[in-house]
């Protein structure tokens, strides 16, 4: 499920009717998360590549946008970041074709 905004704009078919990013602005108004928005500003210069997908999820009792990072190279590279503090929990580069 791709999580284009916290609010605002959901892609065209998008499959839960709206119910993640509700979620989102939910999760945001309760003070629970950062705004996406804010998040990525945070993290981007890390980032080294093109965002292509992001997720929001709980995992563990905590909030976690998944960032799907597309690298110069070609690798995909998955970040999991704190919704809450922007810190970085861990990176997965998926294995494929370079």
């Amino acid at each position: 499920m791709v999580l284009a905004c916290v609010i605002g704009w959901a892609p065209p078919g998008h499959a839960d009717g709206g119910g993640d990013q509700r979620r989102a602005r939910e999760a945001v108004l309760a003070g629970e998360i950062r705004p996406l928005g804010e998040i990525l500003q945070r993290v981007q210069p890390q980032l080294g590549g093109e965002v292509i997908a992001t997720e929001l999820e709980r995992e563990h009792g905590r909030w976690v946008y998944e960032f799907k990072v597309l690298r110069p190279d070609g690798r995909l590279v998955e970040w999991y970041v704190d919704a809450r503090d922007g810190s970085v929990l861990k990176t997965e580069v998926k294995k494929g074709k370079r």
